[in-house]
């Protein structure tokens, strides 16, 4: 049985769980609404995670793609932000349990919306995570940075030939838009940004692989698109090797084999994993708890309203939700979250619509390339220079802030029209810090001082 949200005397209680496109466009929605938001997120700042590849590769700094959630609700009286990461969703008693430093922490709510997102999937083989990272946060595209350009400074120093074939060896596994523009992006620095600051090493000289078990390039944008995102990567130096899966990474290689079996190695210090995505383990508490269904990437198989089966008063959107083979872009998680807190609106005002969620295609985009990409708009099929334009403006409406769009603006156009990357910085802490942090326990009250060693 639920309780009419209308008999509330207290301002309605919605909880958002996530800092994403799906959380952060429901929260901002609400904004005029008869409710209180807290939105619970693991960082304090909202991610434009399509963007992430070109932190890993100098052209934009963290602070232009992730900017401060507070900073951005800083107007919504009605919204505030905690930080934590959610361990616990109870349906029966409407909580939400997240952890911090500092403890535990238990947020009541009215209604609820999971925008939890999605991790790396690596297929069963959570081992090749430690030799060849994904890109989902910022820790990830700073340590990929670290990796990148410090794989080229080590190549430096090498005295054995083999070394140095193998620290100038890249592979991006993932033939999808995210290994796609990372690929493109590493062919050039090796052919342009890094070309002339080395003595010992040529970097032009590079060899950039990128693997996929399909037998296309950006096979979601169809035949012809596909052909040309290759051509055009093949024409950068890229060695496109379709139809090998892989079956083994270590710290210097990766193993490929192909449909009858024939094993190859790839002799590689860095490697990008760009395949396959898993949604947030909260999918698997919530299906336990209502019985609903999972699929095979662990998504909510919601109503068509984006409801919870058996709990209208919980929201399942973006990466978490599958409905329809959506697929797992950020114009899903926006409309699904606009959705979501318009329905929430509605309740409150005694409205109960029934109009399912409707996703309106806006396209695809993916750049090969400094002035080169693909789009698919409607029915649209363009690549090239107009293209690119295309995908520059569109990410330019999108990035949060104005002061973030005129510095994207300005890094692009020294990394696109002239040969610099502005932020080639690196540290040996953004490379190790993944697999330090492992040997850390899960409370890290004592990195903080909050809490005394035990004895």
């Amino acid at each position: 049985m639920t309780t009419d949200p209308t008999q509330h005397t207290e301002p309605h209680r919605v909880v958002v769980i996530g800092s994403g496109f799906g959380g952060l466009f429901a929260t901002k929605y609400l904004r005029r609404a008869p409710v209180e938001v807290t939105m619970v997120a693991r960082t304090s700042h909202h991610l434009f995670q399509p963007l992430l590849y070109q932190v890993s590769t100098g052209v934009l700094s963290p602070g232009e793609i992730a900017p401060s959630t507070r900073e951005i609700l800083r107007r919504q009286r009605n919204a505030r932000v905690l930080l934590g990461r959610v361990e616990g969703i109870d349906l029966a008693a409407r909580t939400v349990t997240s952890v911090s430093p500092l403890g535990n922490t238990t947020t009541p709510y009215d209604s609820l919306i999971v925008a939890a997102g999605a991790g790396q999937s690596y297929f069963g083989h959570d081992e090749f995570a430690q030799h060849a990272p994904g890109m989902k946060t910022v820790d990830d595209a700073l340590e990929l940075r670290g990796r990148i350009f410090g794989s080229f400074e080590l190549a430096e120093l090498a005295d054995d030939p083999a070394m140095v074939s193998r620290l100038l060896t890249f592979v991006v596994i993932g033939a999808g838009p995210t290994g796609v523009e990372m690929v493109g992006q590493i062919a050039e620095l090796a052919h342009r940004t890094l070309a002339h600051d080395f003595r010992r090493i040529d970097p032009s000289k590079a060899r950039i692989v990128l693997v996929d078990g399909a037998d296309a390039v950006l096979a979601s944008f169809g035949p012809r698109l596909s052909r040309a995102a290759r051509k055009r990567l093949e024409q950068m130096g890229v060695e496109v090797v379709l139809g090998h899966m892989v079956v083994d990474v270590d710290a210097e290689s990766v193993t490929i084999q192909d449909a009858d079996g024939k094993r190859t190695r790839i002799e590689a210090v860095c490697k990008v994993w760009a395949a396959g995505v898993s949604a947030s383990p909260l999918g698997k508490q919530l299906a336990e708890q209502s019985g609903a269904e999972l699929d095979r990437a662990g998504r909510v198989k919601v109503n068509p309203d984006l409801t919870l089966p058996g709990h209208p008063e919980v929201f399942v959107i973006g990466d978490m939700a599958a409905l329809d083979d959506l697929p797992g872009v950020a114009q899903v998680a926006m409309q699904g979250g606009k959705y979501a807190a318009k329905r929430i609106h509605d309740r409150l005002h005694g409205e109960q619509p029934d109009a399912p969620f409707h996703y309106f295609d806006k396209g695809s985009m993916a750049t090969i390339s400094r002035f080169h990409a693909v789009a698919t708009v409607g029915p649209l099929r363009v690549s090239g220079f107009v293209a690119w334009l295309m995908w520059l403006v569109i990410h330019l409406v999108y990035l949060v802030g104005f002061k973030n769009r005129v510095t994207a603006l300005m890094h692009w156009t020294v990394s696109f029209i002239g040969r610099d990357r502005s932020e080639r910085t690196v540290t040996a802490q953004q490379v190790y810090a993944r697999t330090a942090l492992k040997r850390f326990p899960d409370d890290p009250s004592e990195i903080w001082g909050l809490r005394p060693p035990a004895e």
